[in-house]
């Protein structure tokens, strides 16, 4: 399946730029009035192969959860129970993410991916269980190669099957205690960065807390032998079940999945952006298809979008994941499409043009 998905997704398409980039000029409006948002419809636009890109609505979020054994090195002040709860607040609609998608009119999907506990069936919750949390990623490898394209394929499972179900737009989430820290890591091997650049406080920790943080972070790539030249796909695998989580893999095969079938992504934050970068190394082309919904409060999460080259939406110091960033922005997605959708020209709305 990961070979499938892979061997389907296409760069931007030039042509559907370069048309995208000429409508957007002769829309009545100054040129560049729209600023990124302009930017973002004609991205669509390549992504899509075509001019004017597709409504991205109905959109679909799927929160991929699991758990980490690096919990136990005190990472965090959380539980890790707290995985397991916050996945029964998300099926009962009482979190963020449950109020932020009923106002853009999103479906919230859950996905359990490496949840510590046997969750019982419910509306809205997809099991795609690999394992009940990772093993501890400063004593080695977190999975194993083959656990993590289990998780890659698990990831494209779900984006096929919203894709089939009427979606249009996909957005990322997550959830899982200690998760940060996995990322950091990830961010780490594909950036090149310390450590102590890409290692924030998560959902909030004290200053002893974050130096342990960095510490496990150093560790886990000195032990894992990392970073290493993560050009091949082989070796973007082998990073990836080093020190990434379940959800990370997930979310890398959300993300191609969504890449293969044209549809955009719209990326949360620091997990989504250490996921992009895993998806990115075993297809470039796949950020074509990313749309960066916000900028993270967590330092690793700039870090990601800088080496993926993609502009974050908004900027409102956020650090909750669970997909509320790239909520936010999928009304804005939409908007900036609708421009190219309905907005008339100045040749058919009779309007005179400014003077060359």
């Amino acid at each position: 399946m990961l070979a499938e998905t892979l061997a389907a997704i296409r760069p931007a398409d030039p042509v559907a730029v370069a048309e995208a980039r000429a409508h957007q000029d002769r829309l009545t409006k100054p040129r560049g009035s729209l600023g990124a948002l302009e930017e973002l419809a004609i991205r669509l636009a390549g992504a899509a192969g075509l001019c004017p890109p597709p409504m991205p609505a109905p959109a679909a979020l799927a929160i991929f959860a699991a758990d980490h054994g690096v919990h136990a090195r005190g990472v965090t002040p959380w539980p890790q129970e707290v995985t397991v709860q916050m996945v029964a607040n998300f099926l009962a609609g009482g979190a963020v993410a449950n109020a932020f998608a009923a106002q853009a009119g999103v479906t919230v999907t859950v996905v359990d991916v490496g949840v510590a506990a046997d969750l019982p069936d419910a509306p809205g919750l997809v099991k795609h269980k690999i394992g009940y949390g990772t093993a501890d990623l400063s004593q080695g490898p977190a999975m194993t190669v083959d656990q993590a394209v289990r998780g890659l394929e698990a990831g494209i499972t779900v984006a096929r099957d919203l894709v089939a179900s009427g979606a249009r737009c996909l957005i990322t989430g997550d959830m899982g205690i200690a998760n940060t820290t996995a990322s950091a890591a990830l961010i780490a091997v594909f950036t090149g960065k310390d450590a102590a650049e890409v290692t924030g406080r998560g959902t909030g920790i004290d200053d002893e807390t974050h130096a342990r943080k960095v510490a496990v972070v150093r560790d886990s790539l000195r032990m894992n032998g990392l970073p290493a030249d993560v050009s091949s796909a082989s070796e973007a695998l082998r990073a990836l079940a080093a020190v990434g989580g379940y959800e990370h893999a997930a979310l890398a095969g959300f993300i191609l999945g969504g890449a293969a079938a044209r549809v955009p992504v719209i990326l949360d934050g620091v997990i989504a952006g250490a996921a992009a970068l895993v998806a990115a190394a075993l297809d470039p082309a796949a950020p074509d298809h990313c749309v960066a919904g916000h900028r993270s409060a967590e330092p690793g999460h700039a870090a990601a979008l800088t080496h993926l080259g993609l502009r974050p939406l908004v900027d409102l110091e956020m650090r909750l994941g669970e997909g509320t960033g790239g909520l936010l922005a999928h009304p804005m997605v939409c908007a900036a499409v609708r421009v190219m959708h309905d907005v008339a020209t100045f040749d058919s709305a009779g309007v005179t043009e400014k003077p060359e």
